[in-house]
């Protein structure tokens, strides 16, 4: 299937992008009282925007606004509008909402189904969707996507990963979705069940939810002998969907006709031009039920506007992830912020104001384990005490994540000490 909008000549695509920029800036003043506060505190008013070079006058809004707007002060629609609702985490542990009406669900499955077809998808293949359902937008945003094309979706989710291989086996699915970590380690217990991943039916991989290097490409695509695809999304813009690889693998295409882009330089948010390292920021075009202008996404991009020398196509083209602005880290898709785990740290009453996150990749798949200084006299209890404590603070830890963790109890003093900020991530990740 080939959607027209991917190759409009440049002038077509900024004269769509106009009129639709114009058009959300029109309905976020009249519906959104952040949007109306900021614009006007700006002077400016809707009638002001006539050209793209005009994104300038608009607010940056990020993750921070969402939590203060929380759950549902960003609506442009009534919420009786609103059929489905995602949530994402934010630095305080307090969900970001991400709501969408029937229009947006119709152009979530659109931009994914463009985004399996890019991959090399069609409506012949069977797709094993791996990544998660439910309050994650990774599983779902697939399903839509792959109904739209017509392809057909075994809807397997995340875990369970010997059933995951019995169902490659037997259902013989032609695509795989997954974060890249998780795509590695079901290779691995292929091999430990005695089956070879490279002699499977599968032929193209989607993947993504968490950063990857070209080193980690290779040895997914030798693991399993498929083509191994990047796939770039987020949930406050819509989920899995904004951009991905067509098999060239050089660029991701990002739906600029949905999202409008920008890299800006993260301190001086001035544009830092074709080829150069920065934030990338998006403005929702199309979005009905919570449309987002210049969101500050944090990841650092660069961006081409050159056509596809593979594909043809000729929407811009972002790099792979090269780093985040923030200090949040991506673990098997979740988002996941130092401050909330401390937040829970200083709420148990025998942990000491010191702690060390380190992340590794066990056997392709992302650990986090938590490291703890407990008081001295806390080594001087029974050894059940000892667990009882680690179990506690695991347990905590996940109800506020969602994801499974390790936690680690050690004396006072173990982790080194800085005159400056604290170390508190250690990631030993080759990505």
């Amino acid at each position: 299937m080939r959607w027209e909008q991917e190759y409009l000549p440049p002038e077509e695509l900024k004269a769509l992008q106009l009129k639709r920029l114009q058009d959300v800036v029109r309905r976020v003043y009249e519906r959104v009282s952040f949007y109306r506060k900021a614009l006007d505190e700006r002077g400016v008013k809707p009638e002001h925007i006539k050209y793209l070079n005009d994104l300038k006058l608009l607010p940056i809004t990020d993750k921070e606004t969402l939590r203060q707007h929380y759950p549902f002060g960003m609506l442009a629609v009534p919420i009786s509008d609103i059929l489905e609702v995602h949530v994402s985490s934010g630095t305080t542990g307090d969900p970001t909402v991400v709501a969408y009406t029937r229009h947006d669900i119709g152009v979530w499955s659109e931009v994914m189904a463009r985004t399996i077809a890019c991959a090399g998808g069609t409506k012949d293949d069977i797709i094993h969707n791996a990544y998660g359902y439910g309050l994650f937008t990774g599983g779902l945003g697939v399903h839509y996507g792959a109904l739209e094309l017509g392809a057909s979706v075994v809807p397997v989710s995340a875990g369970g990963t010997k059933r995951q291989i019995k169902l490659i086996q037997d259902f013989k699915p032609t695509i795989i979705t997954c974060t890249p970590s998780y795509a590695l380690y079901m290779a691995e217990e292929a091999r430990e069940m005695g089956v070879d991943p490279r002699k499977t039916s599968l032929r193209i991989g989607i993947f993504g939810a968490e950063p990857w290097s070209e080193g980690m490409r290779r040895e997914i695509e030798e693991a399993w002998d498929l083509l191994a695809t990047d796939i770039y999304g987020l949930s406050e813009i819509i989920g899995p969907g904004v951009a991905q690889e067509c098999p060239g693998q050089d660029g991701l295409h990002l739906w600029a006709d949905h999202f409008l882009p920008e890299v800006l330089d993260p301190e001086s948010l001035e544009p830092v031009g074709e080829g150069g390292d920065g934030m990338l920021v998006l403005t929702t075009l199309t979005k009905e039920g919570m449309p987002l202008l210049r969101y500050a996404t944090k990841d650092i991009v660069s961006i081409n506007y050159q056509t596809c020398p593979h594909c043809g196509r000729t929407m811009p083209r972002i790099s792979k992830i090269k780093g985040r602005t923030d200090d949040m880290l991506i673990i098997r898709g979740v988002n996941v912020f130092p401050s909330q785990i401390e937040s829970v740290l200083m709420g148990i009453d025998e942990v000491q104001p010191h702690y060390q996150l380190v992340v590794t990749r066990e056997r392709g798949l992302d650990e986090l384990e938590v490291w703890v200084e407990v008081e001295e006299r806390i080594f001087s209890d029974e050894v059940r005490a000892l667990e009882a404590l680690e179990e506690k603070i695991q347990l905590e830890i996940e109800g506020i994540l969602g994801l499974a963790v390790k936690v680690k109890l050690v004396e006072p003093k173990t982790i080194e000490r800085s005159m400056g900020k604290a170390k508190r991530v250690i990631d030993k990740r080759k990505i």
